[in-house]
């Protein structure tokens, strides 16, 4: 069993529209942008970080809004919802504030004893706040929500299984334990983590096969702390037979990538080097920032890319 995974990293999904992405996720949700950049396989097309101030792993949701992209098939072989961790009793504020924007949010069944309150973003991407309690990850305070309100970083991704059981194997080598189980979802859970410690596995036998669009997440990833951790990840899987790719760098960390058997995109990726190698802290995310192979395409990406709606990220203070 591996011991150098310490939770999520990062959780990449796709959208329809960069401008109101940027928005439900810096004015609505009230994360931090703290990359502009693009996608390295296609780069007339964003791709956006929001995270907490310093893009801690475990608090990073990042986007490729494709522009022609159709919607999503939800289903099987697919990340289903992806969870935010809140302060205990703060839902009462979201809840008013998700009303106020005209946002449906619903809540929903206490799972393992956590209180939920289920929303969906622009492009009906599935999301839940947990109230979590002892959470003590500094969060981001923007848009005019209370620190005692914010969320802290991710709590779990949900993955929407037709039979669970070799990836539950996969997520048990990987250094996460059964914690418990509640009708069809069993959870696993990661010790002495990052925060964002939780796995949760549905299986759905009867559903259909899930295909990739608009609010689908494309890939989830877990976090190591560095290139000597994430080679012993990559041989560890190698060496049981999982097709896993070379290190690749995506300048702000490395990531090695390999399908689960329930279909489901994993990535592992490092802590180093951060966010701040291209730009100071107290300046994340506000200028476009291009791969080294694509910095000759910066005239035309300039005038390309649709100006995000809000162009200059707000003060905040963790």
């Amino acid at each position: 069993m591996l011991d150098q995974i310490k939770g999520l990293h990062h959780v990449t999904s796709m959208a329809s529209d960069a401008r109101r992405n940027n928005s439900f996720f810096t004015q609505l949700l009230g994360l931090r942008r703290v990359k502009k950049t693009v996608n390295f396989d296609a780069p007339d097309v964003y791709h956006l970080y929001y995270a907490d101030e310093h893009g801690t792993p475990g608090t990073v949701m990042t986007y490729f809004p494709f522009p022609d992209i159709g919607g999503r098939r939800a289903g099987t072989g697919e990340v289903g919802t992806t969870v935010f961790s809140v302060p205990q009793g703060s839902l009462g504020y979201w809840r008013e504030r998700f009303a106020k924007e005209g946002i449906d949010a619903a809540d929903q069944e206490a799972l393992f004893g956590e209180n939920r309150l289920g929303f969906s973003g622009p492009d009906g991407d599935s999301f839940a706040l947990v109230e979590t309690k002892d959470d003590g990850r500094a969060p981001w305070t923007a848009a005019g929500i209370p620190a005692d309100d914010a969320v802290r970083g991710f709590h779990s991704v949900s993955l929407r299984l037709a039979d669970g059981g070799a990836t539950e194997e996969l997520l048990t080598f990987m250094g996460y334990e059964p914690a418990a189980t509640s009708g069809n979802v069993k959870r696993f859970a990661i010790g002495d983590g990052n925060g964002a410690d939780f796995v949760d596995i549905e299986t759905l036998p009867g559903a259909g096969r899930a295909s990739l669009g608009a609010g689908s997440v494309h890939h989830v990833a877990f976090a190591v702390a560095n290139r000597e951790r994430q080679l012993e990840v990559r041989k560890a899987l190698m060496d049981t037979g999982y097709q896993v790719t070379p290190v690749i760098d995506r300048d702000y960390f490395w990531a090695i990538y390999f399908r689960t058997p329930g279909g489901v995109l994993f990535e592992v990726s490092t802590n180093e080097p951060g966010f701040d190698r291209d730009e100071d802290t107290a300046h994340l995310g506000e200028a476009l920032k291009l791969p080294r192979q694509h910095e000759h395409l910066r005239p035309f990406l300039e005038t390309h890319l649709a100006p995000l709606e809000d162009e200059t990220v707000s003060a905040g203070t963790a």
